[in-house]
Parts: C-alpha cells; structure tokens; sequence
C-alpha cells in the first residue's frame, strides 16, 4: 500500500509541474496570471492566453469548404461508417485503444461532449483518413459518437501547415478555392488538454518535457450529425440540433443506464480512468 501512495503521489507530482502555476488561475475563470512561472510561461508563449482560445492554422482557409461539395459527403460519409460500423459505443472506443479526455469546466455548468483520443493514430504518419481518426467526439448525454477530429501529426510531432480537405482547380484567387478548416488552440484550458493527454496517455514526462505547449497541434472537426454551421464547424452542435439521438448501448459490462445518466469520470470501467482527472489536478 505505501508503495502504490508513493507511486501516486510521484505522478500527481508530475502532473502539477506539468500543468505549472497557471492552473490555480486559469482554471477558475480569471483573466490574470502571477508567479514566477507565469510570467516566465507569458514570455515563452507572447500569443497563448488565459482564456479559451483559438486561431487558424497556416493556410487554412473555410472559403472553398462547401457540404454540398463532393470531397464533403464522401469524407462525412466515411467518417460516419466508421462509426456507425467500428466505433458505435464508448465500449468500441476504449476496445479500439481510445483514451477518455472530459474538458474541465466549472461546477454547476453542462459540457456537452468529449474527446476521445487514438494514441495510435496520433502517433502514426498518415492525415485526413477517416479510417483512422485521431479523435472521435462523443454526445455525453446518449454516450453517442456524433463526429470525428482530425489532428495534424506525424509520429506524435505537429505538422504545420497540414494538408487541405480539396482543392477546386487554379484561379486568380485561389485561397477562395481550397477548403483547409485547420485551427489550432493557443487558450489555457486547450494547451492543458493536449499536455494532459500527453503527459497521462503518452507519459513523455518520463524524458523530462512537462512543460505546457505554446499551442496545440492543428486540429479540424468533421460533424456526422446536422449541424447548422456546418460539417467542419468548430463547436459542437447544439443538442437540440444533433438529430433525433436516442441514448445508447454502453458497449461494456456496467450497471449505468446511459439513459439516466451522463457519461463521464464516474460511469467508466475502473481500468480506463487515470491515476488523475483534469478535476483532480485542479483541486474541484
């Protein structure tokens, strides 16, 4: 037993440095930084910021991006194959090696849906394979897949710029003609998340690097429920406009009933939490 405290003790450790002095602010919504450390982390990063935050990624362009164009619904069509055929359950993602991220948000506020990331596919070499999708977004309310993430890597190295969606032939203006709907995150709670996953499900604070990134990877949702803003729209749908969800099969052996409850920390098998939560490290 003392053995196993210390070994948690040494990882929560590890993930507070990770996470560094930014996460006694941040996380609770306030729009200043102090310490050392933070002021250290503000010269090493001039463009991140405390609050949620994104920007597009070089050449990403939306202005060629059509759902009705056929590039869209052959890889919206892939992308719900796969998981309506391989991933229809969270059982079918934590089979196929998919790693739970739930978004810290503050007490009393409804999230919505989750990431579920591939270490896998991440840490391959190929981009833009439906087949293969780096993240699978997840409806918490039904335990429903509702899109997948694509997330530009090569071996687990960021690619920038990332490869564009199509291309429409040649004109005098051709950024009006590519559709490449890259983003990358550069707010606190984002480059959290994406150190959070490496350092809990890749675990590279065994080299030494705990150190919060400048920004995340670039990053591009395709929607396989109705969305308004379309299918490469950055936030999810709202609920009422997923379509006509019903909840499902959990897809492994537990006493939750997904239709009374929402799928978080506390409604997964033991072996798929980690040793801490986004919350725990948070203090909530």
């Amino acid at each position: 037993m003392g053995d196993e405290r210390d070994r948690l003790a040494t990882r929560r450790r590890t993930l507070l440095s990770a996470a560094g002095s930014l996460t006694g602010t941040a996380l609770m919504g306030t729009t200043t930084v102090t310490g050392s450390e933070s002021r250290e982390g503000r010269r090493r990063c001039p463009d991140a910021t405390i609050r949620p935050s994104m920007n597009h990624c070089e050449g990403a362009s939306i202005d060629g991006c059509a759902d009705d164009d056929p590039e869209t619904i052959e890889l919206r069509a892939r992308a719900k194959e796969t998981l309506d055929e391989r991933y229809a359950t969270v059982g079918d993602l934590i089979d196929g090696g998919f790693r739970p991220y739930f978004d810290l948000k503050r007490r009393g506020s409804s999230n919505g849906w989750s990431h579920w990331l591939s270490p896998e596919y991440i840490g391959d070499d190929i981009l833009l394979d439906p087949d293969r999708p780096e993240s699978v977004l997840v409806d918490n309310e039904t335990w429903r897949p509702i899109g997948i993430m694509f997330i530009a890597t090569e071996n687990g190295e960021p690619v920038d710029p990332p490869p564009p969606v199509y291309r429409r032939g040649r004109s005098e203006n051709a950024e009006d003609r590519r559709c490449s709907p890259w983003h990358y995150h550069r707010g606190f709670p984002g480059r959290f998340a994406w150190k959070y996953y490496r350092q809990v499900y890749e675990s590279d604070g065994r080299d030494g690097d705990i150190s919060l990134p400048c920004r995340t990877p670039c990053m591009m949702h395709v929607w396989t429920v109705p969305h308004p803003a379309g299918v490469y729209a950055h936030d999810a749908p709202p609920p009422e406009k997923r379509g006509d969800l019903s909840a499902t099969e959990p897809g492994f052996e537990t006493e939750v009933d997904p239709s009374e409850a929402t799928l978080g920390w506390g409604t997964l098998p033991d072996d798929v939490i980690p040793d801490w939560t986004p919350e725990d490290l948070a203090g909530w």
